[in-house]
């Protein structure tokens, strides 16, 4: 690690394709937006030489090269990889966006990655979504480092957020999450501000100047010397605490100088176990350095603590009619198991796939079989084929740089594999397997749109397809009950970048309209009523009657029609006509043009006539007996209700359950869920939680999250009921 008496030479440049998987090391960047994520990658890449200076390839591309600007922002909406070299070891770095509606591009960086590196500003500490992955993490038993980022701002104490990222990330265990380096501040300026020039290595006592834009290092004064004094005991004892040899504590504690090739082993094993979590600082490179500070003993640590694929057990895998499979993790000559954690789609090349390969080696130009778990409920089609793969390249930025294979615990970019979406497996044509899917977040505020113009129509149906298909979070949904196409997004930035990408990458001008919610209606009481249908304008006529009498049935019931008629007085053949113009009217709505459901139609009389009688004519009788009997019966409006639960910091429960209130739910019960967090359910009309996605997040400060599921339609208030009468056209 960068704590180590040398340093590792400056440069090292661009990724090539790995020849083994210990030489790979897979790092995601975890944190909030406005954290300093993109530009922390920009500097990586500068020290390690892959960019000749800072945010720019040597080709001229940006590094972070996003096609997305949201609120007139720059901010990265997709997850990114950028490989660089450093010191023989190939290192995929993966930034994901920071903000909350693309968790799903998080969760496939965590998918592809086997370490995390989760970086906080000084200025604004650790929000309550960094503390929600972070659990996430801790879950699974992925190594995790923290960097403290922005200390050139004012209000930068390192000292502080160590002991906030100590508090929140520590659990029961505050001291498994230590500082390997303080800062070093230069002289202060004229507006009182001291900047930070270098770091102090706490095991090495060693000093690490970056003041003249490369890494020098010195021996440090007496005076910085007795500044770390306390700090590294204190993190000697947390690496020994977490060591593997069990008399190394008694040794230390009985005064014995412990080496510091032990310690620097000994906080190696800790890291890659996932049980101690160093905390670094780093800052970009000035304008015209070679090296941000501390970047290189962010590479150090990549390279020495985090662990390698070959220590990531594979997910579990089955072929595709559900047969368990072993595959032994991370061997190269193994049979082919990779996995789609990213689609994109290039005006140029057509689909281009992210992929990380788990098992056996990937080829240019193989044939591969394309494995999906099918996501129908999200618009994915559910397959099981075979497709050829074009090229391989390591992304970077705007470029793709030809691969001549892709081992097991590599990354590649694949292009032409015109059937994979994200969360697809790929495995060889004759041995097809299927990866264990990464759980993904459920899609809760809906986007209704309409094509702007019918050349759009046209356009529509395949964009939404390709659309879908790079973004397993979303959710595509054509409403049979309100004949709406509706878009289901995480959020409102999600939405907008949907709207965006309809629109400049496919070409689809779209509008948004009031989403809908599937109302139905029932009868409140008994009611009779009676068609009569009678014309003669010469020729043969139309003539047919019918009584009938209406009564309101248990929930869930649907329509039941029940014949009665005694004495023939509506002959055989048309009685199910009359059911048919029933079912038709009800399907319309009685009162306020929604579906009636929930009723018995008891058909008691009725008269034809020998001629003019026909199908025609008792269907629009039983249409007509049906509004006749609503007519004179006080119909209610039902509304759909859901089940909600929400999950929220004991601090929310409060403002979580007056909010709920507010909206004409009822809360049901509540229950303590631990880590401080209670689960809130509750019943809420669907009518109110249209944008509870977007509510909720500002209610708990992006801590809480829910699920809702439909529970039942019940009678609607009545002053809400006339309402949307009032707008309902001839109601």
């Amino acid at each position: 690690m960068g704590d180590k008496a040398h340093a590792h030479p400056g440069a090292a440049g661009r990724a090539t394709a790995a020849d083994h998987p210990a030489s790979v090391r897979n790092v995601v960047l975890v944190g909030h937006s406005g954290s300093g994520k993109t530009t922390l990658v920009e500097a990586l890449a500068l020290t390690a030489g892959a960019v000749n200076r800072a945010g720019r390839v040597e080709d001229g591309g940006t590094v972070s090269d996003y096609d997305e600007i949201e609120h007139r922002q720059q901010r990265s909406v997709q997850l990114s990889l950028v490989p660089v070299d450093w010191d023989g070891y190939k290192i995929n770095i993966l930034d994901t966006p920071g903000y909350a509606d693309f968790v799903g591009e998080l969760r496939a960086g965590l998918r592809a990655a086997d370490a995390a590196l989760f970086v906080v500003s000084a200025s604004d500490g650790v929000d309550g979504s960094t503390r929600m992955v972070w659990e996430e993490c801790a879950a699974v038993g992925m190594p995790r480092a923290i960097v403290v980022t922005h200390l050139e701002s004012a209000r930068a104490d390192f000292e502080e957020m160590t002991r906030i990222c100590a508090e929140a990330f520590g659990g029961d265990d505050p001291d498994a999450v230590l500082p390997l380096y303080l800062p070093l501040r230069g002289p202060e300026a004229p507006d009182g501000h001291a900047p930070v020039t270098g770091l102090i290595g706490l095991l090495t006592q060693r000093l690490f100047d970056y003041a003249f834009g490369e890494r020098k290092e010195a021996e440090p004064g007496p005076e910085q010397r007795q500044l770390i004094e306390d700090a590294r005991n204190r993190l000697i004892e947390g690496i020994i605490a977490e060591s593997e040899d069990e008399t190394l504590m008694d040794r230390y504690l009985g005064g014995e100088e412990i080496d510091l090739k032990t310690l620097v082993q000994d906080l190696e094993r800790a890291v890659a176990r996932g049980t101690f979590f160093p905390v670094l600082a780093a800052a970009p490179a000035a304008e015209g350095a070679r090296q941000g500070l501390g970047t290189v003993e962010l590479l150090e640590l990549v390279t020495g603590g985090f662990p390698t694929p070959l220590e990531r057990p594979a997910p579990s895998v089955t072929t595709p009619d559900g047969t368990v499979r072993a595959v032994e993790a991370c061997d190269p000559d193994g049979p082919l198991l990779a996995e789609v954690v990213k689609t994109a789609s290039d005006p140029y090349v057509g689909r281009v796939s992210l992929v990380r390969v788990f098992s056996g080696t990937l080829r240019p130009d193989a044939t591969v079989h394309v494995s999906g778990h099918g996501l129908t409920d999200r618009g994915h089609e559910d397959h099981d084929v075979d497709e050829r793969i074009g090229t391989l390249s390591a992304p970077f930025g705007k470029q793709q740089r030809a691969l001549t294979h892709c081992i097991a615990g590599d990354l590649a970019s694949v292009a032409k594999l015109n059937r994979a979406e994200t969360g697809d497996t790929l495995s060889a044509k004759d041995d097809p397997l299927l990866m264990e899917p990464w759980r993904m977040p459920d899609p809760l505020l809906p986007l209704a749109i309409e094509a702007h113009s019918k050349a759009d129509e046209d356009k529509l149906s395949q964009g939404l397809g390709r659309l879908v298909a790079e973004d397993p979070t979303m959710r595509l949904e054509q409403n049979p009950a309100t004949h709406q196409v509706v878009l289901w997004c995480l959020g409102e930035a999600h939405a907008d970048v949907a709207l965006e990408r309809l629109r400049n990458r496919y070409g689809v001008q779209v509008d948004v309209v009031p989403h809908k919610v599937s109302l139905r209606e029932t009868f409140a009481g008994t009611s009779s009523g009676r068609g009569r249908h009678v014309k003669q304008s010469g020729g043969h006529g139309q003539f047919a009657i019918c009584e009938i009498e209406v009564e309101p049935l248990p929930n869930g019931s649907g329509i039941e029609f029940v014949d009665k008629v005694i004495g023939g007085a509506v002959p055989r053949q048309f009685i199910p006509s009359v059911e048919k113009g029933v079912r038709a009217q009800a399907a319309r709505g009685v009162a306020a043009g929604y579906p009636l459901i929930d009723v018995r139609v008891t058909l008691r009389d009725g008269k034809a006539h020998s001629v003019d009688s026909s199908d025609a004519a008792f269907q629009t009788a039983g249409a007509l007996a049906l509004r006749e009997a609503a007519a004179d019966a006080r119909i209610h409006l039902l509304e759909p209700v859901a089940e909600v639960s929400v999950l929220v910091g004991d601090d929310y429960v409060g403002a979580v359950m007056s909010d709920l209130s507010g909206r004409r739910g009822r809360v049901v019960g509540t229950e303590q869920a631990g880590g401080g967090r209670t689960l809130v359910r509750a019943e809420v009309p669907e009518i109110e939680i249209g944008r509870y996605a977007v509510d909720l997040r500002s209610i708990s400060h992006g801590t809480a999250r829910f699920d809702r599921h439909y529970a039942r339609h019940e009678p609607m208030p009545q002053q809400i009921a006339e309402r949307i009468r009032e707008r309902t056209p001839d109601s």
